[in-house]
């Protein structure tokens, strides 16, 4: 162990550089008649009860997620994360009128559609350095954390709340034998797998924490406070004046001059000239994977922001028990521990609204007062396998926005720490849904079913290519079919249909061409079983067949175990997951059965004898 080295321009230099693509719209600079539309809807869809936990899968088990959150975005869009599926309500445009939904829940979505358009519109034209721009009162100097107190609770919580890409608390004592979060928080961080299975880097980030968590979680770094919250909700009471709002569609974003108490972000920085922590200086340093980078890539994602989905969140600190400490640098409690939002199109931004229903008797306090900065909710964020540059918290007013760009989301980890009140976040994103729309799957059914031939007087079904390529092919588009989308959908179960209609129709056409496939099997079997075919052939086939067959089965066990489990049976009857498709043996209508052993075992001895 030593210190790190470096001289303190160097470590002002990384400071400086690695948070310039986060961006902050305190909340008067978005228009007031927006705010009032947005947060209304998303009262309007709590008081419906589209908030919901998602039980969702984290090393091999189910659990369920301590926000509840609800999908809105394009029509026939998802968004997949920790192996769950999310199918959006369509938000309602001025030319996407539908009637899917009742008319409180389509200005609902019609409102949240507009703050989306302001979003796009205005995500490009944040500045570098936005975030320390704020429009009552400037940064004031960078706020060193107190040392926390060195005692066995707090050692307790650094080990128990290790924040890593996996998924959540490894020690977690939670259970499908009944215990949920009411006894345990052990899924604070449940977000802290967004990411680990779509990417190496998230892996290389949990690899790097797991090895230096010990001596982390004793450092207690020191972290910077960017920002004052103000107890009132200010875009209401119109005193905020430093930014002015433009139209939606300018180009330019205008800002007051700095004022007495307002600092350039470069004088801002001495303050951490005698910021040293302690590191091994491993492979990690020599690779580079334990600074952050001081000249990103300003690629970004190609032409105007589209932001095609928004993932809402609800969270009340008071239905949260026993939240635990952010570990590294003494933030504070956590909601949602360090992560990467994942299965994002990349180099994309995020755009987060902020909304806290605030208690009357807590409005008006001073930002400069110590309850009221623990009291509002923040940001975390920190670079990614880096312990040399300080963490940073941002705290938000309610109606505060703030944006993540360029590569921030894959190059830093951010958390959500606590307030005191319950908060709604509207977070919009470039969901990278290339497999994850309603075109997309049904274009693959479409290229599944046109190996199938029917016979237009007698209706006999026949399959035009025994290619093993051809029947590989639709065999996968089968099981993507099945486990992918209606079992996902299912799994999930009456929710969507209890507040929009929107999925009913296309998902019962997926069924529909589902059958028709299964029927694809079974004429891929009896080619198999064929006596006739060369022997060559049939093997090619058999253990295309076979391959098939064993993943199927391998999936519907796993989905009936967990439509099943006893986290499942908790859920109330139109929330309960659906074991669809599902059917007996002996229905006349199938081809197939469900239970695909004694199938699976004629293939095999079939390989066997030749």
């Amino acid at each position: 162990m030593k210190r790190s080295g470096g001289s303190e321009s160097e470590k002002r230099r990384k400071w400086e550089t690695s948070y310039s693509g986060l961006a902050l719209r305190r909340s008067c600079s978005l228009p007031e008649e927006l705010h009032g539309r947005v947060e209304a809807a998303l009262l309007v869809l709590r008081r419906r009860g589209c908030f919901l936990r998602d039980l969702v899968k984290v090393r091999d088990r189910d659990v369920f997620t301590a926000v509840s959150r609800v999908l809105l975005g394009q029509p026939g869009t998802t968004y997949r994360y920790l192996d769950t599926r999310l199918f959006t309500i369509p938000w309602h445009t001025d030319e996407q009128r539908g009637t899917c939904c009742d008319p409180d829940l389509s200005a609902a979505c019609k409102a949240l559609w507009e703050l989306n358009r302001f979003f796009c519109s205005d995500v490009g034209d944040r500045k570098e350095g936005d975030v320390f721009k704020q429009c009552r009162k400037e940064l004031v100097g960078a706020i060193e954390s107190k040392p926390s107190v060195e005692g066995d609770t707090e050692s307790k919580d650094s080990e128990e709340s290790k924040p890593s890409d996996d998924g959540g608390d490894s020690e977690s004592k939670q259970s499908e034998e009944g215990e949920t979060e009411s006894k345990h928080s052990d899924d604070w961080d449940i977000e802290s797998k967004h990411s680990e299975e779509e990417g190496p880097s998230s892996k290389q980030d949990a690899a790097w924490e797991s090895r230096h968590s010990d001596e982390m979680g004793d450092m207690k770094t020191k972290q910077t406070e960017l920002g004052s919250p103000a107890g009132s909700k200010q875009h209401s009471e119109g005193k905020h004046t430093g930014w002015k709002h433009r139209p939606a569609g300018s180009t330019e974003t205008e800002t007051t001059g700095l004022g007495p108490q307002e600092k350039p972000v470069a004088e801002l920085k001495h303050s951490l000239s005698g910021y040293h922590i302690e590191d091994e200086e491993d492979e990690d340093q020599q690779s580079g994977q334990g600074c952050s980078n001081l000249n990103p890539a300003k690629t970004t994602c190609p032409g105007p922001t589209q932001f095609n989905v928004t993932l809402l969140n609800y969270m009340d600190p008071a239905a949260m028990s026993q939240l635990k400490e952010e570990p590294y640098y003494g933030m504070g409690k956590m909601a949602v521990g360090w992560h990467h939002d994942e299965n994002l199109v990349s180099l994309s931004p995020v755009a987060v609204y902020s909304y806290s229903c605030h208690d009357d008797d807590k409005a008006g306090v001073s930002s400069e007062e110590g309850p009221a900065e623990k009291g509002c909710w923040r940001i975390g964020l920190k670079v990614a396998w880096d312990i040399h540059t300080p963490g940073l918290t941002l705290p938000l007013q309610s109606g505060d926005s703030y944006y993540l760009r360029d590569d921030l989301n894959r190059t830093h980890q951010h958390c959500v720490l606590a307030g005191d009140s319950a908060r709604f976040s509207s977070t919009h994103r470039v969901a990278e849904c290339s497999t994850g729309t309603l075109d997309y799957i049904q274009s693959r059914c479409r290229e599944a079913l046109s190996n199938l031939s029917t016979d237009p007087e007698t209706g006999t079904h026949s399959l035009l290519s025994l290619l093993p390529a051809t029947l590989q092919g639709y065999e996968e588009i089968h099981n993507e079919v099945e486990f992918e989308w209606l079992r996902q959908y299912w799994f999930q179960g009456q929710r969507y249909t209890r507040f929009c209609s929107w999925w009913a129709r296309p998902m019962g056409q997926l069924e529909n061409d589902w059958r028709e496939m299964e029927l694809m099997t079974q004429l891929l079997l009896a080619a198999v079983e064929e006596e006739g075919q060369p022997e060559e052939g049939r093997r090619e086939m058999a253990e295309t067949l076979l391959t098939a067959l064993t993943d199927r089965q391998q999936h519907r066990q796993t989905w009936r175990d967990r439509c099943h489990s006893s986290l499942a049976q908790t859920l109330p009857p139109e929330e309960a997951p659906v074991d669809r498709p599902f059917w007996a043996d002996d229905d006349p209508s199938m081809p197939l059965p469900f239970d695909l052993a004694d199938i699976i075992n004629r293939v095999e001895s079939l390989l066997w004898r030749m």
